[in-house]
């Protein structure tokens, strides 16, 4: 199976380039950028050193599903789907945090409550829960955005105190985040799904605030499956999700968790096999559709997103 790594376009306008973990974004005059999704996949701030056959159309479908699900209740930065695997917008200023919201104890907030931690990011989390619980009410938990390394938990309070985001614009933030994790998680219902938890990013451009990247992806945000949670959870069984976790307890299971010193693990191709099939399952059980694998071509995804730059101008 053919896989994306990385790409090297070079359109009309381009003023620079960055190669994010997953992303490959090319900065145009007009205050414009194209996002491309690659096949990369990241675990722990590191990329994995083999891509995931379809993984990036999946995340760019994903990501737009949600975005044209959500444009009502907060502006998207996105203005046209070239291809597959490539979206074109707004150039904005992100904020240097991401808007981390949870409705149960999972990942992160599970490892930390796990060694006895009972505040996060300054949000208290009640005593007697066990993982995968939900919150009685769903906890923002915000993180900055690190350039480099990891990203770190950070209080609402030093948020504003740091001059990161205005007040006035955080709460802005704040409801936006909670509206959109709602409408994720009645989306996901419907589709046998639970929201468990997920990242949103926003950026401003022209004093208005628009949302940007992906959102409700399977690499932003964690699922469980609904049907059985309530038996899994009495129990005390781990949960079923779809999301990109399994990838971190592998590895973890490998000896790597991103520690300095840690090598990471060769992937062996039943498992990249494996991956690439979560992907799509995840694909197919959140949108409802059947997933058309296209099979990457990048002179024909070069040349529609030169003619979707071309319809702009």
């Amino acid at each position: 199976m053919q896989a994306i790594h990385e790409t090297q376009f070079h359109l009309p306008g381009q003023s620079a380039f960055y190669r994010g973990k997953v992303r490959d974004v090319y900065y145009l005059k007009q205050d414009l950028l194209v996002m491309v999704a690659s096949d990369r996949i990241s675990a722990f701030d590191r990329i994995l050193p083999r891509p995931i056959p379809f993984k990036g159309q999946v995340l760019n479908q994903v990501a737009r599903h949600f975005l044209e699900s959500t444009s009502d209740i907060v502006p998207n930065w996105v203005l046209d789907y070239p291809d597959e695997r490539s979206a074109l917008g707004h150039l904005c200023t992100p904020y240097k945090i991401e808007m981390v919201i949870r409705g149960y104890l999972a990942g992160h907030a599970w490892r930390e409550y796990r060694d006895g931690k009972r505040v996060i990011s300054g949000v208290p989390m009640p005593e007697g829960l066990k993982e995968g619980d939900p919150f009685p009410q769903a906890i923002i938990t915000p993180a900055t955005k690190a350039e480099e390394g990891h990203d770190e938990d950070i209080s609402r309070e030093e948020i504003i105190a740091r001059g990161l985001v205005p007040a006035d614009e955080y709460a802005l933030l704040e409801k936006y985040t909670r509206a959109l994790f709602q409408r994720g998680s009645e989306m996901a219902r419907q589709r046998g799904l639970i929201l468990v938890d997920t990242k949103y990013e926003f950026g401003k451009k022209d004093g208005k605030i628009y949302l940007i990247d992906e959102i409700h992806t399977p690499d932003s945000s964690r699922y469980y499956l609904l049907e059985g949670y309530a038996e899994r959870q009495q129990k005390g069984e781990r949960q079923k999700q779809l999301s990109k976790e399994f990838v971190r307890e592998w590895l973890m299971e490998h000896g790597f968790q991103g520690l300095e010193g840690q090598e990471m693990p060769d992937l062996p191709d039943a498992f990249v096999k494996q991956v690439s099939q979560r992907y799509i399952e995840l694909y197919e059980k959140i949108t409802g559709k059947q997933f058309e694998p296209v099979v990457p071509d990048l002179k024909r995804s070069e040349a529609a997103i030169r003619q979707s730059i071309e319809k702009l101008q």
